[in-house]
């Protein structure tokens, strides 16, 4: 009953208004909001302008999807290090702590979980100097409090350089709680240093987009509703009527009168050029063609030209088909 509570309350659109909690930006580097100083935001890499610290189909010409944002430092010390305070952007709970550089590109990272208009959100802060005292898995956090250092770990062949330290920060959703299990079946031969908060199992947000949109609209700002907004990539339906997407993100879930009436056969899932069940709407059997539990039902061309990163999806004469990475996700979406 309480996923179906959440589920209404996101159809009707008043879940944002109920419960607000925007988001913070995690340094004091708010030049994000101001036209025209996109460049003092965001940190380019290597030989790169400041577009490569951008969200999305942003490095190698388009081909490498950046998960998040890369935001520069504005304080340093003696030696060239920064200093900047790395701080919660909303409140929460650590959910993991990574203070092992050489396990991860991230170097070492901290992941916090919150619950956001009936969401489960997460936000990751990687190439951190230093974690501050006191945060480890379960510490509940406020917005504003300063959880690490900004600095410059990694694991990278190429390391991040003095003049390019930065946060890596993520606004994410977690596509389930068992991936750890999923990984030893799907993924036997590929190591897992850091259990369900494997990079895989985290689906990216524009923090960007989200922090001018929170600006531009204040309290009438909805997650919720810029979730469901995201521009489709492909619809996606599967025969199964019980899968963790569905708890953890029944606020997504649409209304259907055809399956209220027929009952639910499967779900047809509405995915961001990266994955994200953006939308999610029950199917009554009346509306499931076939018989295969996964079928690729519609794609949007134009998105798919607009986000070559994405590698969802892939046109194979007039018919389009699940690229590898497109089967795994929906493969770990029911798991």
């Amino acid at each position: 009953m309480r996923g179906t509570f959440w589920a209404l309350l996101g159809v009707l659109g008043l879940v944002g208004r109920l419960a607000a909690q925007p988001f913070q930006l995690p340094t004091a580097n708010r030049t994000v909001l101001e036209a025209g100083r996109e460049e003092a935001f965001f940190q380019a890499t290597a030989g790169k302008t400041w577009t490569a610290g951008q969200f999305g189909c942003v490095r190698s010409s388009g081909s490498q999807f950046h998960e998040g944002v890369d935001i520069r430092c504005l304080a340093r010390d003696r030696r060239g290090e920064p200093t900047d305070p790395v701080m919660a952007s909303a409140d929460g709970t650590v959910a993991y702590v990574n203070a092992k550089p050489a396990l991860s590109n991230f170097g070492n990272y901290v992941v916090l979980r919150h619950q956001i208009e009936g969401l489960e959100i997460y936000t990751l802060y990687a190439h951190l100097s230093a974690v501050a005292p006191g945060i480890r898995i379960g510490v509940p956090v406020k917005a504003g409090q300063r959880i690490a250092t900004m600095g410059r770990t990694s694991n990278t062949r190429q390391p991040i350089t003095k003049d390019r330290a930065h946060l890596h920060f993520e606004i994410d959703l977690v596509i389930n709680e068992r991936y750890a299990v999923w990984h030893k079946v799907h993924l036997k031969d590929m190591r897992n240093d850091h259990g369900n908060f494997n990079g895989r199992n985290l689906l990216g947000l524009d923090p960007a987009t989200i922090f001018r949109e929170q600006a531009r609209l204040g309290k009438a700002f909805s997650l919720v509703r810029f979730l469901q907004e995201q521009p489709e990539l492909c619809r996606v339906t599967v025969r199964d009527t019980q899968f963790p997407w569905l708890r953890r993100y029944a606020a997504l879930v649409k209304r259907n009168p055809v399956a209220e009436r027929e009952g639910i056969a499967g779900y047809e899932l509405s995915l961001t050029f990266n994955g994200i069940p953006a939308r999610i709407t029950p199917r009554a059997p009346s509306e499931l063609k076939g018989t295969a539990k996964v079928s690729l039902v519609s794609v949007n061309q134009d998105v798919w030209q607009a986000n070559p990163c994405g590698k969802l999806v892939f046109k194979r004469g007039q018919l389009w088909t699940l690229l590898p990475r497109g089967e795994d996700l929906v493969s770990l979406l029911t798991y």
